[in-house]
């Protein structure tokens, strides 16, 4: 992953070069969401550790607390704009897995505590079940066959599919939404700017962004996820929607997978004006992924002409 891009001119920032406090819709929105993967585990170094450790016991390596220190400082280097902002806090949830936690610690340790306004262990952002103990002279063929089926509706045997996770990470938007309305995650919602730290696990973030922007399954099928301890970071644009381009250039959403459609999008989110944003959804290309072609006319010139013979 590149380095953050710095694109002021698409944040809300005010004259003063602050960032003002983000209301949208009688909301007092975070004004990032930052998805985190877990560092390097024992298992991405050595698959075999599936054989005989429960999945949600997996540590990390030495290299993954390393990865997780670092990804720690870009958080702060990004939550703190290079340690020029002195009004923010951080809130974060977590994966009960043993690396996620892992993960999480390590990046409180660069984290100043007074700056964390809370955390929560969040059962529903967990790794995909793959099944219990998981034999790789199995598991090799059965990724093969999911390749073939597709990732989204593939159900691993005695574990979850791609919409399975999608189910429990849409309960947890919704609850991400409610502890927004009601205040949950702030120390003082009228002066401190908040971002919400998400971390979790590859297939899981790849969902959670699809579930977020609405993306359909066959957009699924083409996002690549993200490395251990790789950032991507949503912040709210001027449209008063988050996007990914606020912090990451087109050639990086292009290598993780993002067609054009989907950038386009991604970039409209973080520089169209307020109610000036058309979403995805109602993007005449997207539609035409669902019909064979789109007509403005609703017929009524016809009407018109019925009614003069």
């Amino acid at each position: 992953m590149g380095e953050f891009i710095n694109n002021n001119h698409k944040n809300n920032i005010n004259g003063n070069g602050h960032v003002a406090v983000l209301h949208h819709s009688n909301r007092h929105l975070p004004r990032r969401i930052i998805l985190v993967r877990h560092g390097e585990s024992a298992a991405n170094s050595d698959e075999n550790v599936y054989d005989t450790t429960p999945d949600h016991k997996i540590p990390l390596t030495s290299a993954g607390i390393d990865q997780a220190r670092k990804a720690g400082s870009k958080v702060l280097d990004l939550v703190s704009e290079h340690g020029d902002s002195h009004n923010w806090n951080v809130y974060f949830y977590v994966s009960p897995y043993e690396r996620a936690r892992s993960t999480l610690r390590e990046i409180g340790r660069v984290v100043p505590r007074n700056r964390v306004s809370g955390v929560r262990e969040e059962c529903r952002i967990r790794e995909q079940d793959f099944g219990n103990f998981q034999d790789q002279s199995k598991m090799q063929g059965i990724k093969l066959t999911r390749n073939k089926y597709g990732r989204f509706f593939y159900r691993f045997p005695e574990g979850e599919s791609g919409a399975d996770v999608y189910d429990r990470v849409s309960s947890f938007v919704e609850t991400l939404w409610r502890d927004i309305d009601m205040k949950r995650l702030y120390n003082d919602p009228s002066s401190v700017e908040l971002n919400v730290v998400i971390v979790s696990h590859e297939e899981t973030i790849l969902i959670f962004l699809m579930r977020w922007f609405h993306w359909s399954t066959e957009q699924f099928e083409s996002l690549k996820g993200p490395k251990n301890c790789e950032i991507r970071v949503l912040e709210l644009g001027s449209s008063g929607e988050y996007s990914l381009a606020v912090q990451h250039d087109d050639e990086t959403m292009k290598e993780w997978g993002l067609s054009d459609e989907m950038i386009e999008d991604q970039n409209q989110r973080a520089i169209a004006k307020p109610r000036e944003y058309v979403s995805n959804e109602k993007n005449p290309r997207y539609l035409n992924s669902f019909f064979d072609s789109i007509d403005t006319d609703d017929g009524s010139h016809q009407q018109d002409a019925d009614q003069n013979n």
